[in-house]
């Protein structure tokens, strides 16, 4: 099978990756409804139609935090990514770099930020959670900034994990000790190009950048165990101070979905917003990224860079969130099965599919460049 679609990318995951990876990936909170909702309202938003426009010349570049881009993309932060593809996120950087796009590097990355650093030609971005150790949130900021991240990417929408049933069904955070162990090796063995590729050849199998940490512990049990007692579920609003103070580059705020939550966010310093509702795996049952995106767009106005994720399968998604107010869009669970699939080539190729996707998008739409794309070119429904 050849990936024609972002869509395709998600069943050749399905068939390369180890259950409980694919679980992780493609998994929501509770009965998934948020899940499904990022996808079907951003599918329902219409457009207009335009006709006899000279289209001839079609401009997708964009600037973003003072960094020229190829696309209004980046690559969104995906725990445990470098476990999909050996080395992953190296893969995936050197990808957004040929993209000219920038790439989120997790916190809970496999490759640490120093490994990311080496493997890449541009600078990236770094996502950060509130933990609880404060030294150590003060250590990853530094390296962060040593090894040229332009940009934090503060996580605030998980003050605790959000319950990720198929997770447990999959055996990756259900069973403990050696029947959790055994479940994920059989797994694992069940996907012969895995367990070669990254089972042998992609360790060492820990997670980067809080391996300090987890110290001789650092199995995917006792990843799940420090992250319930590290993330800090005291963080407000005032803990800003401490992000805004450590860190000297831009700061985006990720998990807004109340129009007053960003208003917080530009009156406390930060650059921008992420409209995101972390990919459906916290709390279910809240709104769309495409239904948040609007007025969170309208109260920002010049104040904040607005971002949105959640549910974009295509590069007509990202025209489509584009219309709804972002000035650029991060892909998530896209990229991370086009790793999974066929590595740093699958994000390579997924970013060209979206690339010509937009173009074509942007040409039935009438419009020639990314700053032409507003709520001009949203269709107006019929109600009764």
């Amino acid at each position: 099978m050849i990936a024609a679609s972002a869509i395709d990318y998600r069943e050749l995951a399905r068939r390369r990756l180890p259950h409980f990876l694919f679980e992780y990936i493609d998994g929501g909170s509770y009965a998934q409804v948020t899940l499904e909702r990022n996808v079907a309202d951003l599918k329902n938003v219409a457009l207009r139609q335009r006709v006899l426009r000279d289209v001839s010349e079609i401009d997708l570049s964009t600037r973003l935090f003072d960094q020229d881009l190829a696309l209004p993309v980046a690559l969104a932060p995906v725990g445990l990514a470098g476990m999909n593809a050996r080395r992953g996120e190296c893969q995936a950087v050197r990808a957004a770099n040929n993209a000219g796009i920038p790439f989120t590097l997790s916190t809970v990355s496999a490759c640490d930020i120093e490994e990311v650093s080496a493997a890449s030609s541009a600078p990236f971005w770094f996502q950060l959670y509130m933990i609880r150790d404060r030294g150590f949130m003060r250590e990853l900021m530094a390296r962060a900034a040593s090894a040229g991240c332009t940009a934090l990417v503060f996580t605030v929408d998980m003050p605790v994990p959000g319950s990720r049933y198929r997770d447990y069904h999959s055996g990756l955070a259900g069973a403990p000790g050696i029947v959790g162990a055994l479940r994920r090796t059989w797994q694992g063995a069940l996907r012969p190009h895995w367990a070669w590729d990254v089972g042998i050849k992609g360790r060492p199998h820990s997670l980067g950048n809080v391996a300090t940490v987890l110290g001789d512990k650092s199995g995917i049990e006792d990843f799940f165990a420090w992250m319930r007692k590290n993330f800090d579920p005291s963080v407000t609003w005032d803990d800003l101070d401490f992000i805004r103070s450590e860190w000297k580059g831009t700061m985006i705020i990720k998990g807004v979905l109340d129009p007053e939550d960003a208003i917080r966010a530009a009156e406390l310093g930060a650059d921008g917003v992420v409209v995101s509702n972390h990919g459906g795996r916290q709390l279910d049952g809240v709104l769309s990224s495409a239904q948040a995106l609007p007025k969170i767009a309208e109260v920002a106005g010049d104040r904040l860079t607005v971002l949105a994720d959640g549910g974009i399968q295509s590069g007509l998604d990202v025209v489509r969130m584009l219309a709804l107010g972002a000035k650029g869009v991060l892909l998530g669970r896209a990229w991370a099965y086009a790793l999974g699939a066929r590595g740093e080539a699958g994000i390579s190729h997924l970013l060209q599919l979206i690339e010509a996707e937009m173009k074509v998008a942007m040409s039935l739409t009438g419009v020639t460049s990314i700053d032409q794309i507003t709520r001009v070119i949203l269709a107006e429904r019929n109600c009764g």
